[in-house]
């Protein structure tokens, strides 16, 4: 039975379905075709045509998918089988095999502008249809589920078919999917946003060709938090890919490198070079031989650093603390700063050679601020990287999303920690979501949140870090992730606002405890707690 097919004419169909391992089978003799298979019963529907069908399988089942395949070659002749290997070691292990269709999910080329998809949940075990299910709920599969029935008695073998419809469409258009692809050049280096400011996109155009072209030092600058970091991780990774380097990504904070310690950790040491020195010490150059070097805030190196770092460079080679003999590294250095290179070198702070030296190729991040245009796109790489850590796709409402563009993007934004508040702005709109929809009520307290951090120039107000120490002390805090800070500090907030457990539980689980048939909300609450080691009456 077709219940409300939509499909458009100029648009072809695509069935994602798991192999029957007994319901396909039926016998390998011509009895098999007087019993009705689901894989190749969806294919001799007369009201529908499937163009493609993505027959999951195992490996120990690639003679019983073949089989499948000529059958409905027999029948549907215009219907193309494509194969794609699972592994489910366990198919009634929930996290095994929802693993496995995630990185499919991932990993195939959906083309929802040309095609149509249909998700059918007839075959695989109960498990199987569950994990589709909600891949299919989040949008991870973007398609309608599709379920196939044996027929009645004078048509048992085509059966019928019906469409259940999750009606996705009633929700904002999803912002952000999830791309494990490795794009190349330009698109990588941004990390697949498509960015809109053009001063930024010419200079990363160009900073794509230096990469893979030239081996000489790079200078990046910018505000902090502008994305240096990130930049030169991608830089790394492009030519990886690219097969130009073959040694490690070496990060290092300059600022951290105090005093006599600076030396040795940059250079290595000889055993017995000074008090305390045990053992022989390779240094980070030597680390990065062969790799890439980054020296973030590297106008904090003392003068003696800098003089060994530019023979280093020159050279390719240099003399441990304490030993007698030099040392072999050829790396690339990209040097990071936030500061007046120029001012630094004429207060006598910097060695004018040693910029000349890593002044080759130097390019200029602008602040969040500055390139304000890009600012929905980094929206939504954030919501993707959020969704992409708890599993869970996270969007805004309509007007949720129109409030907090026009905030964002106003003279009242001042986004002084650039891409770092933007992260953390998402986080916690995100983490406080019910249903994965951030509503204008979150949007709002946000926006509150944002202009006292800003104003008052307190970034540590209502910072999760702060609250995490507070409810479990400082080392439990150093355990928790930042999603699970802020996790921690909205659920605190909630239980502070409530009355009793019930009354936060159904506060906190306004939209799920809807699709169960018995709801426990202060069970379920109790179980998050426990997570913290922490008891509901503790936090009122």
């Amino acid at each position: 039975m077709n219940i409300d097919m939509v499909s458009s004419e100029s648009k072809k169909t695509t069935v994602v379905s798991i192999l029957g391992t007994n319901l396909d089978r039926r016998g390998k003799n011509a009895k098999r075709w007087d019993k009705w298979r689901p894989n190749i019963a969806l294919c001799q529907q007369e009201d529908m045509i499937v163009d493609t069908l993505v027959l999951l399988h195992e490996e120990g089942f690639k003679r019983l998918a073949e089989q499948v395949k000529q059958d409905i070659e027999t029948v549907s002749p215009e219907t193309e089988v494509l194969f794609h290997q699972v592994d489910f070691s366990d198919p009634w292990d929930f996290e095994s095999v929802y693993s496995q269709l995630f990185d499919f999910s991932q990993s195939y080329q959906f083309k929802p502008d040309e095609e149509d998809y249909l998700i059918h949940i007839t075959t695989g075990t109960h498990v199987a249809q569950i994990c589709l299910y909600l891949l299919t709920e989040t949008n991870f599969l973007p398609g309608k589920l599709f379920q196939t029935s044996p027929g009645n008695k004078t048509n048992p073998t085509v059966g019928r078919y019906q469409i259940i419809d999750l009606d996705l469409s009633c929700y904002d258009q999803i912002a952000s999917r999830f791309n494990q692809e490795r794009v190349s050049g330009v698109d990588y280096l941004k990390s697949g946003i498509e960015t809109r400011n053009l001063k930024f996109n010419k200079m990363i155009e160009q900073l794509e060709k230096v990469s893979l072209l030239s081996k000489e030092p790079m200078l990046i600058t910018g505000a902090t938090g502008a994305g240096k970091t990130q930049l030169v991780k991608r830089i790394f990774e492009l030519k990886q890919q690219r097969g130009q380097i073959t040694g490690k990504f070496v990060v290092v904070n300059c600022a951290t490198l105090l005093g006599d310690k600076a030396m040795s950790a940059l250079f290595g040491h000889s055993k017995g070079a000074f008090t305390g020195a045990a053992e022989a010490r390779k240094g980070l150059l030597k680390e990065a031989d062969g790799g890439l070097l980054f020296l973030d805030e590297i106008a904090e190196l003392g003068l003696d650093e800098q003089a060994m770092l530019l023979r280093a460079l020159e050279e390719k080679s240099y003399l441990p603390l304490g030993a007698d003999k030099e040392i072999e590294s050829d790396f690339q250095l990209i040097a990071g700063t936030n500061n007046n290179m120029n001012k630094i070198v004429a207060e006598g702070k910097f060695r004018e050679d040693l910029l000349a030296r890593i002044n080759l190729w130097s390019y200029q991040l602008p602040s969040l601020k500055e390139r304000i245009e890009d600012f929905e796109p980094n929206l939504d790489f954030e919501l993707n990287k959020f969704a992409k850590k708890v599993g869970q796709l996270v969007s805004f409402n309509k007007g949720a999303r129109a409030k907090y563009m026009k905030f964002a993007t106003s003279s009242a934004a001042s986004w002084k920690a650039n891409f770092r508040d933007l992260n953390s702005s998402v986080t916690r709109m995100a983490t406080l979501s019910e249903g994965g929809r951030i509503s204008e009520d979150i949007v709002d307290d946000e926006i509150v949140r944002l202009k006292e951090c800003w104003n008052n120039g307190l970034q540590s107000v209502n910072d999760p870090r702060n609250i995490a120490i507070k409810l479990v002390g400082e080392e439990g805090a150093n355990q928790l992730d930042l999603f699970d800070q802020y996790l921690l500090m909205g659920v605190s907030q909630v239980c502070k606002d409530s009355k009793s457990m019930a009354d936060a539980g159904r506060k906190l689980f306004g939209v799920s405890r809807l699709s169960k048939k018995s709801t426990n909300d202060s069970h379920r609450l109790k179980q998050v707690l426990a997570k913290f080691d922490l008891s509901f009456d503790e936090l009122n």
